[in-house]
């Protein structure tokens, strides 16, 4: 099953932003929906576990490697278009990278999702995590998702019926994100690209985008931020064989050259050691650690 579309014993390192980790047993690239209708009933039955990689953000492989398949949407999986009747609806495949979509709405004069601008990865897994940023989140603005089930079935969900909170989404287990309908609003392109260029600089001078990294590593807990409480447990600038806790932004551990996952993981477990000990709050991750 797959033929040229997979590749096994694949070293995760070169297909994750953080440039480290094991190796996985395949990477199935997807091109059709009806191609992932048949995979997923298939490794339900054969009890193989699998994930949804994108472009590898927000992901760290174990170093021992992840024993599955992970899955990557492109092709007809990554395309958007536009709907005749109404401009400001777009359908947008899951694969489809975050900043291909802004250069559309930019293109097109769509405003409302320029808060993602500088988000790392596809709109499949900004959707499963329910990505956000400057106080908005992605999916209150679907109008319309697209799911295929473990047993291979396709299901639409209405926006009304999703349920999600800060960085989750509430879907059937087992379950992938195939396509989804945004609801934009008619703006100027300056005005948008005005935002968007906006949103860039400050990410710019906030994160360390100097070296790989997966992006924030904890999620924020209520009333506080990650980053401060890590840095306020004089934690910036903590190294732990190639990783390092970033000294622009406490939430972010970079990769400063060979770092492994173990590396990462190792500082992720000091950071929350040391935030609970001196705050009792147990920082929670926002990556997905796979293996």
């Amino acid at each position: 099953m797959g033929g040229e579309d997979v590749r096994f014993d694949c070293p995760m390192d070169q297909y994750t932003t953080f440039r480290a980790g094991g190796r996985a047993e395949a990477l199935y690239a997807l091109s059709k929906l009806s191609d992932l209708c048949r995979l997923l009933p298939y490794l339900k039955d054969e009890a193989i576990p699998y994930m949804v990689l994108g472009k590898g953000s927000n992901v760290l492989v174990r170093d021992q490697g992840f024993k599955g398949v992970m899955i990557v949407l492109k092709g007809e999986m990554a395309t958007l278009g536009g709907d005749a009747d109404d401009p400001c609806r777009i359908e947008v495949g899951a694969g489809l990278g975050i900043g291909e979509l802004l250069n559309h709405c930019i293109k097109g004069g769509l405003g409302g999702l320029e808060f993602l601008a500088g988000i790392p990865g596809t709109v499949g897994g900004a959707l499963a995590m329910n990505a956000g940023a400057w106080g908005m989140e992605i999916v209150p603005l679907v109008q319309r998702m697209q799911l295929v089930t473990a047993r291979g079935k396709v299901m639409d969900m209405e926006g009304s019926q999703l349920r999600s909170s800060y960085r989750a989404l509430s879907i059937p287990k087992g379950s992938v994100i195939a396509a989804c309908r945004f609801l934009c609003t008619q703006k100027t392109r300056a005005r948008i690209s005005e935002k968007v260029t906006g949103y860039l600089k400050e990410r710019k001078a906030r994160q360390p985008l100097e070296y790989p990294s997966g992006g924030s590593v904890f999620r924020n807990p209520p009333e506080s931020h990650a980053g401060r409480l890590i840095e306020e447990a004089g934690l910036k600038g903590e190294k732990i064989g190639g990783a390092m806790i970033s000294p622009k932004h406490a939430n972010f551990i970079v990769n400063t050259g060979g770092a492994t996952a173990e590396d990462i993981l190792a500082l992720m477990a000091l950071a929350r050691k040391r935030v609970h000990e001196r705050t009792g709050i147990q920082l929670e991750p926002e990556i997905r650690i796979a293996g």
